[in-house]
């Protein structure tokens, strides 16, 4: 069987040019122009029944024009043509009295990507699975956490998917697009009853259908996880290391992430504002963003000012080399564009990263126990408050209490504080990171926290 070409773009290209040719009429000196196309299903069971059902589906168009240094950006779900035309003109009036912003621009046509390979990212599965089909998934997963003894409930299974296709045009000669698809499953398990009740969960997402955990997986990981968190008590008071689980690892690196974004670092108003070329994580740990991994929800073939993505050593061997920039924030601080700009049909660009791999270590998670020795295992948390300017980092946990490097029971209403700058430069990783996951992360180990419970 030959393999589901992506669907190609040109209907929605129309759209774009027509929004530009519009923008150029008006008055506009130069435009972008973008057009979204979704189709999305959600399914939920609960007691072996459909509880709800959704499916939605609609294109999206956007428009930015800039005039001198002004900028305005106006959005619409209707692509008559006489809105197309009211877009532009209202865009145009919008940007005459916006204020200056001495940073943007529109790409050049040196800086465009010139050419790229939709088929070898793979993001498109044409798999569209019936909404029966879906069903019958979601109650199998339902059923399978149901039956792990001590589940006593199961409090929401959800399935569905969408497909998303995208164009974007510029006034100076880009023109391209892609399209992606997405699947996902998950289910939450209860167990115990009235105050005892403890809950977790597990999913999976995945580019093709295909490829999604069995559904009696879901729910049996799902069941598993809530009742090992049967009796949880709170953990003593003091400082510990702690170990944050592959689920939640990526948190800590989301947080590394946020502090290099060129929109942090223009305002000052990030932790590591002054660290570039200095050591933030230990060595012989490097980040690294990777645009072009086949078949993960993070890549694309070009940003959202159609610049060419590229591989991108965030962090090399501990040190911090640069930071994720759109066109914008990198000419504010002399630099050049990242290719990291993301964009939606309702305002302008901004810097974002996409799929980034932090290097694994040789230790499985009940090795990287051991070491820690005693402390805690982190498998959830609630709430924050972070600091992104300090990096003071304050969060509500639940897990499991370790001694001797092993697992004496479950753990909830606790909190972890620290500061980020110092809880990055003492990570220690395990093996266990999923790959098909945009941030590949494995489980960490962290030294010296404040851990607040009984």
């Amino acid at each position: 069987m030959s393999k589901p070409q992506s669907p190609d773009t040109n209907d929605l290209a129309s759209f774009t040019e027509a929004l530009i040719s519009a923008a150029k009429k008006a008055g506009a000196e130069g435009a972008d122009a973008i057009a979204v196309e979704g189709t999305s299903v959600s399914i939920d069971v609960l007691g072996g029944a459909l509880e709800h059902a959704e499916r939605s589906e609609g294109i999206d168009i956007g428009l930015r024009v800039l005039i001198g240094q002004k900028q305005a950006c106006v959005s619409a779900s209707d692509t008559k043509t006489d809105t197309i035309q009211k877009m532009a003109e209202r865009a145009v009036a919008m940007a005459k009295e916006a204020p200056d912003d001495p940073h943007i621009r529109l790409a050049s046509s040196d800086e465009y990507a010139g050419s790229w390979n939709t088929a070898e990212l793979d993001l498109y599965d044409a798999t569209e699975p019936k909404p029966a089909e879906l069903e019958e998934i979601a109650k199998r997963a339902e059923a399978a956490a149901l039956a792990v003894g001590g589940v006593s409930q199961v409090q929401a299974t959800s399935i569905g998917f969408g497909n998303r296709r995208l164009h974007l045009s510029t006034s100076n000669g880009f023109s391209g697009g892609y399209a992606r698809s997405g699947h996902s499953i998950s289910t939450v398990a209860i167990s115990g009853k009235g105050s005892e009740m403890e809950r977790d969960y597990y999913g999976d997402s995945r580019t093709y259908f295909s490829e999604l955990e069995s559904p009696e997986e879901i729910g049996r990981i799902a069941g598993e996880r809530a009742v090992e968190k049967s009796g949880a008590q709170q953990p003593q008071t003091g400082a510990f290391p702690v170990i944050f689980d592959e689920r939640i690892s990526g948190t800590l690196i989301g947080h590394l992430l946020s502090a290099i974004n060129g929109s942090s670092i223009v305002r000052g108003s990030s932790f590591l504002r002054d660290r570039l070329g200095e050591q933030v994580l230990p060595k012989g740990l490097s980040l690294i963003e990777e645009p072009h991994r086949a078949r993960t929800s993070g890549s694309r073939p070009f940003d959202g000012e159609g610049l060419a993505t590229q591989n991108r050593m965030i962090v090399d061997n501990g040190i911090l080399t640069g930071w994720t920039l759109d066109l914008a924030t990198a000419h504010a601080l002399g630099m050049q564009s990242t290719a990291s700009a993301s964009r939606g049909t309702s305002s302008p660009p901004s810097p974002s990263s996409g799929n980034v791999s932090l290097t694994q270590g040789n230790l499985s998670q009940a090795d990287l126990l051991r070491e820690m020795g005693t402390g805690l295992l982190v498998t959830s948390m609630i709430g924050s408050s972070i600091n992104p300017t300090t990096g003071d980092y304050s969060r509500g946990a639940s897990g499991f209490w370790v001694e001797n490097g092993e697992i004496q029971f479950p753990v909830n209403e606790c909190t972890i504080a620290g500061n980020l700058n110092d809880m990055l430069l003492s990570l220690t990783p395990a093996n266990d990171a999923r790959k098909h996951l945009s941030r590949v992360v494995p489980s960490l180990l962290v030294e010296g926290m404040t851990i607040a419970g009984k």
